[in-house]
């Protein structure tokens, strides 16, 4: 079964004094099987957000002792802060990441709401996909009046706690733990120190907006609907959540937002949203701010956006989209912003599964060099194949910025793309042919003493032994599609590069050929005859097409030179 995983993003209301915050991160870090990821302290709001990810059973344990460590060591009477909060543990959500369902991700809501309530003497509402009641699934409702309306809103039926008692524990406050999609916390910089303009910003972009009034904006008579209710100007921006504020720490208002849906509207749409109404009401956007981590894809997208405007090759590598989106969106303009811990798959990657792609050009060849049959034949196939598509793609971005080509952009652009995405996918087979070189080996070496050892010790060899073929396969069919993209470059593109492109057709073609060996020497070995004959005769219709398009691209090269 495929692991499932959770992510946890606990507020905790506490932001200048980081022993405190410790005290709570070494609950989390003591739990087997959970993953810190990020600790993010406010000054001016005094809060920290903090982001721990594992499988589900690791990291309820962790998120039931960081509320009752925050209970501890955090005093609610005492506290204060520019971010509405009720509580030392504010609120807990749950995030499925992969392999499970939000409805499942509720469930173990529950279960941390049941466990933490029956425990530790503080009231716990449920919401969002959590919530038990409609009029509780908004987290601004379950935390309307904030703490210090607790007292009092404990004692109604209507805000009896989901879990725990309905009592008021003055120190802890209370706390909302609720199962949600992935919520992205993002603050936008404005050239003013004044709250109420970035509001006006603020009510220019959220979903909300803001209620319509005669005359004045500001102080104006709010209008209402035929049933008394205030009547609401539409934002721009769906799923977007927002106020504004002022920060002293830095010295800046900003607009602080929570985007609630990034397919509905993405980081940079939000951004440009802030830029164009800063811009009409005579402010400057100046940068922005991550509290907390992101998905890879928040920035990529952002980087393809950006260099879409400047009218430029959208078909760069990961690494550029995500410094042009950090650059163009301001992201380090008010602390360093690093990628590795500030997006979520960049602080799950485990580089010791993959150490080969992260050596130098000198490194790798020396490790291959080395006696120990891997890396080998099959790791430099699929850097060969990686190598082929990168030369196809850097023709393409030549091409998209070949003066007097503008019409032609979005074509190369297209192809560039295309190009980056072979080029990614046979970097990782490089690693993955030596791992399923290195299970075949670790199958080997299993016990095969008793019948079940000897039976369980085959079955293993023979898996291991399937795996060491489907990954050259992968190789072959990755590489293949260079071909592709080669021919097209030395048909359309850019003809100063025309070599290069044949010069990755050619290495698209020695790596489908080095990858086809691994196909056949491993095949010997498989049990299932059937399959393995299977495997073969996939492989060799490849071969056949392979040698045929290197023949004809490498004719149109001479032809062209």
């Amino acid at each position: 079964m495929t692991n499932q995983l959770i992510e946890c993003v606990p507020n905790f209301s506490e932001g200048r004094d980081m022993a405190i915050i410790k005290l709570i991160t070494d609950e989390i870090e003591s739990v087997e099987g959970v993953k810190l990821l990020d600790v993010d302290p406010g000054k001016a709001t005094n809060r920290t957000v903090v982001t721990f990810v594992g499988a589900p059973e690791p990291v309820i344990q962790a998120a039931y002792l960081a509320i009752k460590k925050a209970a501890e060591v955090i005093d609610m009477s005492k506290h204060k802060g520019e971010h509405p909060r009720m509580g030392a543990t504010d609120v807990c959500p749950l995030i499925p990441i992969a392999n499970i369902t939000m409805e499942e991700t509720a469930k173990w809501a529950h279960k941390l709401g049941e466990k933490a309530g029956s425990d530790l003497g503080i009231p716990f509402y449920m919401y969002e996909s959590a919530a038990t009641k409609p009029e509780r699934r908004n987290l601004a409702t379950v935390r309307s009046g904030e703490y210090e309306a607790l007292p009092e809103k404990l004692k109604k039926p209507e805000w009896k706690p989901d879990y725990g008692p309905a009592v008021f524990n003055a120190k802890a406050g209370a706390t909302a733990i609720g199962a949600r999609d992935f919520l992205v916390a993002y603050n936008v910089n404005l050239n003013t120190t004044s709250e109420r303009r970035a509001n006006s910003v603020a009510f220019d972009v959220r979903e909300q907006g803001r209620v319509m009034r005669k005359g004045d904006p500001i102080e104006g008579e709010i209008v209402r609907d035929a049933s008394g209710e205030p009547v609401r100007e539409a934002g721009a921006c769906k799923a977007v959540k927002g106020i504004g504020w002022y920060i002293p720490e830095y010295g800046v208002a900003q607009v602080s937002m929570n985007l609630t849906n990034i397919e509905v509207t993405p980081l940079h749409v939000a951004f440009e949203e802030c830029r164009k109404s800063a811009n009409n009401r005579g402010m400057r956007v100046t940068g922005s701010e991550l509290v907390g981590l992101v998905p890879l894809k928040v920035l990529t997208e952002a980087g393809r956006y950006f260099l879409q405007q400047q009218k430029w090759s959208a078909g760069v590598s990961e690494e550029e989209l995500v410094h042009i989106a950090v650059k163009s969106l301001g992201l380090d303009e008010l602390t360093p912003f690093d990628p590795k811990k500030k997006i979520i798959e960049y602080q799950l990657a485990d580089e010791q599964s993959a150490p080969l792609i992260h050596k130098s050009l000198r490194a790798f060849a020396n490790e291959t060099a080395k006696d120990s049959p891997a890396p080998g034949g099959g790791s430099i196939s699929a850097y060969v194949g990686a190598l082929g598509a990168s030369l196809g793609t850097m023709v393409a971005n030549l091409s998209a910025g070949k003066r007097g080509w503008d019409d032609r952009l979005e074509e190369f652009s297209a192809w560039a793309e295309k190009g980056q995405a072979i080029k990614d996918s046979l970097l990782k087979l490089v690693d993955e042919d030596t791992n399923a070189f290195n299970q075949i080996m670790a199958a080997f070496r299993l016990p095969k003493e008793t019948a079940e050892e000897k039976a369980a010790r085959k079955a293993a060899i023979q898996a291991a032994t399937r795996y060491a073929i489907e990954a050259p396969m992968r190789t072959m069919e990755a590489a293949f599609a260079v071909f592709e993209l080669a021919e097209a470059m030395v048909k359309d593109g850019n003809p100063n590069s025309v070599s290069d492109a044949g010069v990755g057709a050619l290495c698209a073609r020695a790596a489908v050929m080095g990858a086809w060996m691994n196909v056949k020497i491993n095949a010997v070995s498989l049990a299932d005859k059937e399959l393995a004959a299977d495997f073969i005769q996939k492989a060799e219709a490849i071969v056949r097409q392979a040698n045929e398009w290197e023949q004809k691209i490498v004719k149109m090269v001479e032809e062209k030179m």
